[in-house]
């Protein structure tokens, strides 16, 4: 027997015209306040001028709850429009408090004049899901668990035979009948930058042991470097990321729901209970690389700076990706080049640091002014 699985399963149920019980909640509460104002003033307002007036507030109310616009209705699209009109532009992380913005930034010293809105405008607190990342990679979510991300390959199912499809299908409907806890498959698209490659292809093509070798080198170089100028070069990735919950006793909330909320979503989680949940992570991890296999897809668990990477991008989806290679991990040591006006004995050891690279702290400085200006 075969049964008709919607392709939209999170599509609401329509009960009335195609409408959802929240559309017609709002068209019932619409009609009954018009109806309710009605009987209030009808006596006092003529007929044509209550009805120009309740005509074309009504039809807005239809509009902004049928029609749609990137796959949501109007009156949460509008909703959602409002609340970022009103939300605050620049957010920074500090669990300490924000310091006042110095004289330099909101305006000048003598005058107090501000330079510009942009300047003026406060600064709010950025309050991330993301709370701490373990030396094995492991996303601490705070009093929502923990999570883990793998890196999956993909398979070509169009260019299959019927019995290899139907042989895929059903080894991954065994990994989805495996699941017992939240899991994702998260697809990424983001923008790359070749231009590390390129540096590397016109660099070593010197040292290749033949002319045509060389030339070859270089001609593929000229390649990237013309595809790059000419085309917004993507990469695709799929990743699967399970999540484990890990709570612990919450402390005393402070007062009012949005306190509430921010002690549960900040309470500490046991070190027995991470403990745990890391193992069930990784034991999951296990199953999915084992179940997936049989459909031909190889899943590789993140490394702590793989997953900074997906982290980062994720906060700056429009932004080109950055090699996994040159990130440290959240916990890591960052050293500079010692200035030449360090002592000896002060010099700190530098692995990452270009010799180059002039370490002065004023232009660095002005980085920062132009930067916290804008």
């Amino acid at each position: 027997m075969s049964v008709k699985i919607p392709s939209d399963v999170d599509r609401e149920d329509r009960l009335v015209a195609g409408l959802t019980a929240r559309q017609l909640g709002i068209l019932a509460a619409t009609g009954l306040l018009l109806y309710g104002l009605w009987q209030a003033i009808g006596d006092l307002v003529p007929t044509p001028v209550f009805l120009g007036v309740a005509g074309p507030l009504m039809t807005a109310v239809v509009i902004a709850v049928v029609f749609r616009r990137d796959g949501i209705s109007l009156d949460r699209w509008l909703l959602a429009a409002a609340r970022h009109v009103g939300s605050p532009r620049r957010r920074v992380h500090a669990p300490e408090g924000i310091p006042a913005a110095p004289a330099w930034a909101t305006g000048h010293a003598s005058t107090g004049r501000a330079r510009d809105a942009h300047a003026t405008q406060a600064a709010s607190p950025l309050e991330l899901p993301v709370t701490g990342m373990t030396d094995a990679g492991v996303i601490d979510l705070g009093h929502d668990g923990l999570a883990a991300v793998a890196a999956c390959s993909t398979v070509n199912f169009a260019l299959r035979t019927p019995a290899e499809q139907d042989a895929l299908v059903a080894a991954f409907g065994r990994y989805l009948h495996s699941l017992s806890a939240p899991a994702q498959l998260l697809i990424r698209v983001q923008r790359i930058d070749l231009t590390d490659q390129i540096v590397s292809l016109r660099r070593r093509a010197a040292a290749l042991p033949h002319p045509a070798l060389e030339r070859a080198a270089l001609g593929h170089a000229d390649f990237l470097s013309g595809l790059s100028r000419e085309a917004d070069l993507l990469q695709r990735q799929v990743l699967l990321v399970v999540r484990e919950p890990a709570g612990s006793a919450l402390p005393i909330p402070p007062p009012g729901l949005l306190g509430a909320l921010r002690a549960r979503r900040r309470a500490p989680i046991d070190h027995q209970r991470r403990q745990a949940a890391e193992a069930r992570l990784s034991r999951r991890l296990a199953e999915a690389a084992s179940l997936l296999s049989a459909a031909g897809i190889t899943v590789t668990p993140l490394t702590v700076g793989q997953a900074t990477a997906v982290l980062a991008h994720a906060s700056d989806p429009d932004g080109v990706a950055a090699p996994v290679g040159a990130l440290a991990a959240p916990d890591d040591v960052i050293t500079t080049a010692a200035s030449r006006d360090d002592p000896p004995g002060d010099a700190a050891p530098s692995h990452d640091a270009d010799p180059s690279e002039d370490t002065s702290g004023e232009p660095l400085l002005e980085q920062f002014r132009e930067r916290y200006a804008r």
